[in-house]
């Protein structure tokens, strides 16, 4: 089913900060940018800290254009993408989907914040916290009232992040990545 988006959703926002980028609703045409930039962030965030041919292996299995599309073709999902100014190259992104995948007790209104990522220059910006104010937005749009995310156990600054934006650990998982299996915490915050 097509998505249909409020102008106040789909409009691109600037930070006052930084001229240099927005962020704005992806369409279908962004699931090759988004699927570039997934990859490029993970790899960003994590190269040094996972094994290399397991985070390749993630990637490839993970960020498929077909995923983003479909996500962006769900009208109770929500994906942001961030751009840099001039050029509009993609730099960071957030997926908030209704296909909740965390083993923890779900309450009508739960939505989960899938990803939220900015490459590494973007941070001190104001992208992350752009993204992440989109996604709680987006969230109060679809009529959800928890927004939940699962971040690995060792990202503290993600972390510190998500905390300054009000999500508590409610729980934990296991999560793979290549063939290793990972400790993550679970976060909510009410919308």
């Amino acid at each position: 089913m097509p998505r249909s988006r409020s102008p106040i959703s789909s409009s691109p926002k600037k930070s006052l900060a930084d001229p240099n980028w927005r962020v704005r609703a992806a369409g279908p045409a962004d699931a090759d940018a988004l699927s570039l930039v997934a990859s490029a962030t993970f790899l960003d965030t994590y190269a040094g800290s996972l094994d290399g041919s397991d985070m390749v292996a993630h990637c490839a299995a993970n960020n498929r254009p077909e995923k983003f599309r479909a996500w962006i073709d769900e009208v109770r999902d929500a994906v942001t993408i961030g751009e840099i100014l001039p050029g509009f190259a993609p730099v960071g992104y957030a997926v908030l989907t209704s296909g909740i995948d965390l083993p923890i007790a779900l309450e009508a209104g739960d939505i989960e914040l899938r990803r939220i990522y900015t490459l590494s220059r973007m941070r001190g910006t104001g992208l992350g916290p752009a993204l992440m104010q989109q996604a709680i937005e987006d969230a109060a749009r679809l009529s959800c009232r928890r927004i939940l995310l699962g971040v690995w156990g060792e990202n503290h600054r993600a972390h510190r992040f998500y905390e300054r934006y009000g999500f508590t650990v409610v729980g934990t998982r296991q999560f793979k990545v290549g063939n290793v299996v990972h400790d993550d915490l679970v976060y909510a915050r009410p919308v």
